[in-house]
């Protein structure tokens, strides 16, 4: 029965996957290592930037301005210099990436009700940091400046009359905190499903036929279908329990959310699965060694990685690599996923999506098994 046959074949590649230790760890470890890196080092989040004091006045008001820095998580003073050279050292040696010059009446024009100036240096070898950094300087600064002009009209009792002409009240949802851990861990999951589906399923077929068991296994009354299932099946699997792995160390390890229904994410999973594996088979028809499938998924991989969305936003990126990322089935996945897990919803959230990912889907799966059947006649 072909029941049989297929159980035998599944098996059969399971007790390959357990026998090659090299592959075990791949499948089970780094993708946990990928996560931990990713979720603490690959972020945004700009926070203890060193900054260089030079501090001319040393009088209260330049104190009130120094404890306005420190109160914000932005900034760590790490260094009080006594010249601008010295300022200058610090930040020329990456030891401080930023530095505050205040000048020596300070004091003086903020008491005398004048309008004192200071000097804030930023290090924009990193525009991430620096571009951060910036508007966290001039957003503490306004915010102190708006406190001395408070303080001046309440010494004239005014203070009850001073409303400012605009206020903005924020409100940030799904990500409060704006923790880049909850956003880059979907892409995680996005990742591994991609990359160890098409990899592994590119060298396990191309192993066969290296090994020269490929020609035993046609050989038998396994069909064309069976082994193409058999052989990817397993992956399939193996992918479901990297995802649950990286779900569950997401949300108890860095406190991810998973707002959406878990059943709705690994559905929506397995069908972005059909196109990953569809891209692994294809690589196993155009390769002869593992090392030229592995290869072949790479060419894929990297710029799905870097056009998908995973690093950086779309729509930052020039109109036609936009266009180009839409022929990446990554793109779509990326988006379903993210939305499911921090922001929730249904189905008709991400239909689009969706929609895309089964037409890869079957044009992908369909294109490849032809090729694949086409290579064992």
């Amino acid at each position: 029965m072909f029941n049989s046959r297929l159980l035998s074949l599944i098996r059969k590649e399971f007790i390959q996957i357990t026998r090659d230790t090299r592959t075990l760890i791949l499948v089970l470890v780094i993708p946990v290592m990928q996560l931990f890196l990713l979720g603490y080092a690959a972020t945004n989040d700009v926070r203890n930037v060193p900054l260089a004091v030079y501090d001319q006045d040393r009088g209260p008001q330049a104190r009130l301005l120094l404890d306005a820095y420190r109160a914000a998580d932005y900034f760590r003073v790490a260094y009080d210099v006594d010249s601008e050279d010295a300022l200058r050292t610090l930040i020329d040696n990456g030891d401080a990436r930023a530095g505050l010059i205040v000048p020596p009446d300070y004091s003086e024009q903020v008491s005398g009700g004048g309008a004192a100036q200071v000097v804030f240096v930023l290090d924009g070898s990193d525009p991430t940091v620096a571009s951060t950094a910036l508007s966290a300087a001039i957003m503490i600064g306004q915010e102190h400046s708006t406190q001395i002009l408070q303080a001046r009209l309440a010494e004239r009792g005014m203070g009850t009359a001073f409303t400012p002409p605009l206020e903005v009240r924020t409100s940030v949802w799904y990500n409060p905190d704006l923790i880049s851990a909850h956003f880059m861990i979907p892409g995680v999951i996005a990742m591994i499903l991609f990359a160890l589906t098409s990899i592994l399923t590119a060298s396990a077929i191309v192993r066969e036929r290296e090994r020269g068991t490929i020609e035993q296994l046609i050989v038998t009354p396994i069909r064309p279908w069976e082994l193409v299932v058999g052989k990817l099946l397993p992956y399939v699997i193996v992918a479901f329990i990297n995802t649950f792995e990286v779900l569950a160390i997401g949300h108890w390890w860095f406190g991810m959310p998973i707002r959406g229904d878990i059943w709705l994410i690994l559905a929506l999973s397995g069908l972005f699965l059909l196109s990953s594996l569809g891209i692994g088979l294809f690589a196993s028809t155009v390769a002869n060694t593992q090392q030229e499938a592995m290869l072949t998924v790479w060419m894929i991989f990297l710029p799905s990685l870097f056009l998908a969305g995973f690093f950086f936003p779309l729509e930052a990126m020039p109109k036609f690599l936009q266009w180009v990322s839409v022929v990446f089935p990554l793109r779509y996945y990326l988006a379903i996923i993210r939305t499911l897990t921090l922001k929730g919803g249904s189905i008709a959230a991400v239909q689009n999506e969706v929609l895309a990912l089964v037409v890869f889907g079957i044009v992908i799966m369909t294109a490849a098994s032809l090729r694949f059947r086409k290579r064992l006649d």
